[in-house]
This record gives C-alpha cells, sequence and structure tokens, in this order.
C-alpha cells in the first residue's frame, strides 16, 4: 500500500487524496466507511484529516490520554524516522479527546507528553448529519523531537496505517488502511504499515 503525501502552502481538501479505510480482517458486521487524508504544509508540519459516516458515534471520553479507542474512534500511526523502530500512536474520538505515544511495541512506549508539549498539537472534531471528522496538526518541531528527524524531500518515504475502531462499541470493529494479515485484532504491528511517500 502507498500513500502519497502532497506538500502544500495551503489546504484544500477537496484536492487531497483519500486513504480508505476498507480492510475489515476481524469481521465484517460492521464496517463503517472511513478515510484519511495526509498533508505537509511546508515548512510547518503535518495536516491530517479522517472521516468516517458514523452518525451517533460513541463518545464517552473528553480528556487527553483517556481510552479514547473504547469509543468510536480514528487512529493514525506513523514511524516518521526509517532508521528507527520508533512509531507514533495517535487516536481521536468524535470529541476530540485524544492519546497518544512513542513506541517499539504495544507494551514499551512513552506518552508524547513526556517528550513535548502536547499543547503543539491541535485537534478539533465536528458532527453533523454526514457523519464525524476530525483534524490535527503535528508541527514540524514537535515530529522532530519526537523521531530525532528534520526535513522531508520530495520523495522521502515513511511508514505508517490509518484505522478506524471502536473496542466498546454496539459492535467493536477494526478496519484499516494497509491490511493486516493476524489473526486477533492489534494495530500496533509495524510490518504491516503501508508506504507514505512525499510527494
Amino acid at each position: 500500500m502507498e500513500y502519497k503525501v502532497k506538500v502544500t502552502d495551503t489546504i484544500d481538501w477537496n484536492k487531497v487524496e483519500k486513504a480508505h479505510i476498507s480492510s475489515y480482517t476481524w469481521g465484517k458486521e460492521y464496517m463503517p466507511e472511513a478515510y484519511a487524508q495526509l498533508v505537509l504544509v511546508e515548512g510547518k508540519g503535518f495536516a491530517l484529516r479522517m472521516h468516517c459516516n458514523e452518525t451517533t458515534p460513541r463518545t464517552t471520553y473528553f480528556h487527553y490520554n483517556d481510552p479514547v479507542y473504547k469509543d468510536s474512534a480514528m487512529e493514525f500511526f506513523a514511524s516518521f524516522n526509517n532508521n528507527t523502530d520508533l512509531y507514533m500512536n495517535f487516536e481521536m474520538n468524535s470529541a476530540g479527546a485524544f492519546l497518544s505515544a512513542v513506541r517499539v511495541d504495544r507494551k514499551n512506549k512513552t506518552p508524547i507528553d513526556k517528550i513535548v508539549d502536547v499543547a503543539q498539537i491541535t485537534v478539533h472534531a465536528e458532527k453533523d448529519e454526514n457523519g464525524w471528522t476530525v483534524e490535527a496538526f503535528y508541527p514540524l518541531n514537535v515530529i522532530a523531537k519526537l523521531f530525532d528527524v528534520s526535513g522531508f524531500p520530495h520523495g522521502y518515504r515513511f511508514k505508517g496505517n490509518f484505522y478506524k475502531c471502536g473496542d466498546d462499541t454496539d459492535i467493536p470493529h477494526f478496519g484499516s488502511w494497509a491490511p493486516i494479515d493476524l489473526e486477533k485484532p492489534d494495530f500496533h504491528c509495524p510490518a504491516f504499515f503501508g508506504d507514505l511517500v512525499i510527494d
């Protein structure tokens, strides 16, 4: 799987490629339509937009580092530096609450607020009759501090995946952009990340 990350000065989401979250390996009973979009705003940082057609998403958590994956959630996992095993999980619900850490696997992690000021990362969510949308912005200085990487030139490749889940929803579900070939649900599997390429 490959997703081209558009480089831009100003964001027009209508012109940005969609990464469709359509691989539901662990159950077909509930597969909400969802997609992600990612751009690099030149000299500033990465902007993420995710949308799901759920009109009544489960929303019970409202604070940083709450277990939002139990709600209706959308998630972005990425390893911005190919010279390290570190990756970031960034998980958001329809209230804009999020949790995030840098880690090498599910257990070995450091919450990002131990490394950077999370107030630098903006998250905004909204709901309407078509579903819910969440947007996040990751400044380049934050990415640099988390991953010890600077500069994302044309053609730069890194790894990541986009997810839709809801562990405690009426119908638990686990969808991904890049397919995951495992017996049980697990998003913490960098071996199955897709390629994200600076276009």
